[in-house]
């Protein structure tokens, strides 16, 4: 049975967009539920992620997944993985968990030495935009990008007139915090609990909870402890690398293809919501407002 977690060159991206148009919903509109589009899906309408760039992060809640982008931010993805090799968040924790707003984890009292990683990172709060054959944006308008689309599961603005891409602050992006400086982002990360999108390009995204969410939302709050007799909220008790893990101990997980006319299907679906329930169908959907379908599969299938 599916475990459903939810949670181009630029030259070719205007005719993408103009061969969408405000049409594509209403064409697609009447059609199934979105969990009929996914029980209906091929197998190649599924992408398994890629062990190399999970982030496991365990909790006595239980264990949370994270996605990492490999094509945004690569110096912060770098990061995380030689902070995670090196063990530095095991036995620290979560220790600034807001309502409504973020779960921010690291070592809150800097106490703890960092080895291989960087003392500081310089910011990546967008790139270049790389060359995304399965990129699919979007036809809907957008508050904070001209342009709103998926790779990978993963939610992107572009911006076509500088060419520049990055990661939104949907509901559990992964980011990392700093100080006021620019450059000065260091070990401390984020999740955001919602979403957070007036910080897009003010700090740098560069992952996405794909499985736990669940566990982050329930994490008690807290604010930064001052003394070590303060509440130091719930603990990290392991951050690995999937790749790094017993192969029994991952999990394997599908992400659904966002170049895939299932995909489309999908987005059709949550656009104008076909159910009996709904009475109003705006033709609209929010980039954060899009639950981005990850199933576990064994070795018997989905």
């Amino acid at each position: 049975m599916n475990k459903f977690v939810m949670s181009r060159p630029l030259g070719a991206m205007a005719l993408l967009l103009a061969a969408q148009g405000p049409a594509f919903a209403d064409a697609l509109e009447g059609e199934a539920s979105s969990a009929d589009i996914l029980a209906a899906s091929d197998a190649s309408d599924w992408l398994q992620l890629d062990q190399d760039n999970l982030l496991y992060i365990e909790l006595e809640r239980g264990r949370v997944v994270v996605a990492l982008s490999t094509s945004l931010a690569p110096h912060h993805v770098a990061q995380i993985k030689a902070l995670a090799r090196e063990h530095f968040y095991d036995g620290l924790s979560f220790y600034r968990v807001i309502d409504g707003f973020v779960a921010q984890g690291g070592d809150v009292l800097e106490s703890r030495e960092i080895k291989t990683a960087k003392k500081t990172m310089m910011a990546e709060y967008d790139e270049p935009a790389p060359d995304w054959p399965n990129f699919k944006p979007l036809a809907d308008k957008d508050g904070y990008a001209a342009t709103t689309g998926f790779v990978n599961g993963l939610p992107v603005g572009l911006d076509e007139n500088s060419a520049r891409a990055w990661h939104l602050h949907c509901a559990g992006a992964f980011a990392f915090g700093r100080n006021n400086e620019r450059d000065s982002a260091s070990t401390e990360f984020y999740i955001t609990l919602q979403p957070q999108r007036y910080l897009d390009r003010n700090l740098t995204v560069f992952g996405r909870v794909v499985d736990g969410m669940e566990h982050l939302q329930a994490l008690r709050r807290v604010q930064p402890a001052q003394t070590i007799e303060d509440d130091m909220g719930e603990t990290i008790l392991s951050m690995q690398i999937g790749a790094d893990m017993p192969e029994g101990d991952r999990a394997a997980l599908e992400i659904l293809r966002s170049d895939t006319p299932t995909f489309q299907r999908y987005v059709a679906s949550r656009r104008n919501r076909p159910e009996e329930f709904f009475y109003f169908r705006p033709d609209y959907i929010n980039v954060c407002d899009l639950p981005y379908p990850v199933r576990e599969i064994s070795d018997t299938g989905p």
